[in-house]
């Protein structure tokens, strides 16, 4: 078995149900003991005195998952605090709570992924686990032989979801500066929690005064019978859309499966997504505090600089992958750079005031104290960003590296890009490219109307291509110039980008 085939990013992922089974109960057990051993070893501790939480979403292979899991660490001589059905933030924060503070935590999932995959995250008071460890974790479990130990760890069934959700409704009160047993009377929310982990949210928002009718697919199944649980996917916004529509909400919300992730559809059915979110939670926060920066990943639009700006924010834009928009925006505080948010065009969002921790419902609660603010003033949450520019075409299109090596290959093509660009003064290099490489083009005489961006997967053989356009027929244009560029390269499969121009 191919150990290192498990690690995702910053993850630990594989099938866990049928054929092709990867991520199974030895792999898992085998996991538990070596975080275990290895959070001993890091804080120099007595591995008996050593405590881990986990919790896991509603997969059908969660429980069982999280029983090796949890065998493996009581096998190591650690203790277990077993919080079950959770979300993926309520695992950080489980570590930095006070009565709680276990040495690390476990979630068991495979965020919006299909049912038969699940995964396993780790986290210490620190944060998340980053790349390099996951490696040394895979690479420590691969070496050990969980069964052979006997079960001496102690073993505790803890709630800790009610805690997390007592933290959410202290946000709303404080956000809202309300005594008031019920701050958000007034306001209609439709709930979507793809019957994933998030349905008690809906039940927050209703002790707190709010109008959930409407809200859907609250009860947890681990099949997700009616939609992928998914922001990003169509078929849920629609439902979402739909949902928010027939109750007259003031606000849809929907979560991925383990809720680091959300998404939200206005009043009228339009979608709040991607550059959308990104625009709304920047304006909210400039406006309590101007001229701070706003931390995203590569492929946000032009427009969404020019909103920022507008907003008196700064927009840097950086590599994709949450964990790199998280860390580069922890770097640049660091330094003295005010950065209130770190946020990927997926709707991973990570808040300063909430230690940088990667938590949609987290999101999603300053949002909806914001819309109630603004419910009061006879306006709504959409209206923050009707000066966004919304690009008039857009596309992602993914090109296949066809050689082993793969990397190479891809740093190749990234380089004759460059080259061409700086031969030929209509193709302009984004000042603040940092990954890949990103150009912009002066379209039908309109300046900076239109851009490409090609970066090289962080994990997989492909170059993924996104562009934007202003104006009709601009995508075309600029990815004709750029398959011209670079058609005569080998070990590349520009079919994708081939048939974009016919």
């Amino acid at each position: 078995m191919n150990w290192m085939a498990l690690k995702s990013g910053s993850d630990v992922r594989g099938t866990a149900i049928g054929e092709g089974t990867t991520l199974t109960d030895h792999v898992a057990r085998n996991l538990g003991m070596a975080f275990a051993l290895s959070l001993a070893a890091q804080k120099n501790k007595d591995i008996r005195r050593i405590t881990i939480a986990l919790g896991r979403d509603s997969r059908v292979t969660g429980p069982g998952l999280l029983a090796a899991a949890a065998d493996g660490i009581r096998r190591s001589g650690a203790g277990v605090m077993d919080f079950g059905l959770c979300t993926t933030p309520a695992m950080y924060m489980c570590t930095i709570t006070h009565g709680f503070e276990p040495d690390g935590s476990i979630m068991i999932t495979a965020s919006h992924h299909p049912w038969n995959k699940n995964g396993l995250k780790f986290f210490t008071e620190k944060g998340g686990l980053e790349g390099r460890e996951i490696e040394k974790l895979l690479q420590s479990a691969q070496s050990l032989d969980a069964e052979k130990s006997a079960a001496v760890g102690s073993y505790r069934e803890i709630a800790f979801l009610p805690v997390y959700r007592k933290q959410l409704s202290d946000r709303i009160r404080a956000g809202l500066h309300s005594g008031d047993d019920m701050p958000l009377k007034g306001l209609h929310i439709a709930v979507d929690a793809g019957n994933g982990a998030g349905g008690f949210y809906a039940e927050l928002l209703k002790d707190l005064g709010a109008d959930t009718e409407g809200s859907q697919f609250l009860d947890p199944d681990g099949t997700f019978p009616n939609h992928i649980p998914n922001p990003e996917n169509e078929t849920a916004i629609q439902s979402l859309q739909k949902a928010v529509l027939n109750a007259h909400a003031d606000l849809g919300v929907i979560f991925d499966t383990d809720c680091d992730r959300a998404g939200i559809v206005d009043a009228d059915g339009k979608e709040i997504n991607r550059n959308r979110l990104i625009a709304l939670i920047s304006a909210i926060l400039l406006e309590e505090h101007p001229g701070q920066t706003i931390v995203t990943d590569s492929v946000t639009s032009s427009g969404l600089k020019s909103f920022i700006a507008r907003h008196s924010g700064e927009h840097y834009r950086y590599k994709r992958g949450y964990r790199n928009v998280i860390d580069e925006a922890i770097r640049l505080n660091g330094e003295g750079k005010e950065c209130p948010l770190a946020i990927e065009t997926s709707g991973h969002a990570a808040l300063k005031e909430n230690h940088f921790l990667d938590d949609g419902m987290y999101l999603v609660t300053v949002l909806i104290v914001k819309a109630m603010q603004m419910k009061k003033q006879g306006l709504s949450l959409g209206s923050l960003i009707a000066d966004l520019k919304d690009p008039i075409e857009s596309t992602e299109i993914r090109l296949p590296i066809q050689e082993e090596d793969f990397r190479p290959k891809g740093e190749e093509i990234i380089r004759r890009v460059r080259d061409f660009a700086e031969a030929d003064d209509t193709w302009h290099i984004a000042p603040d490219n940092r990954e890949g490489i990103r150009i912009s083009f002066d379209l039908c005489g309109e300046s900076d109307s239109g851009w490409f961006l090609l970066r090289l997967s962080v994990h997989d053989p492909v170059l993924p291509l996104n562009a934007e356009s202003d104006v009709p027929g601009g995508v075309r244009i600029m990815l004709r110039k750029l398959y011209d560029a670079v058609k005569d390269i080998q070990g590349i499969d520009f079919s994708s980008l081939k048939d974009s121009i016919v």
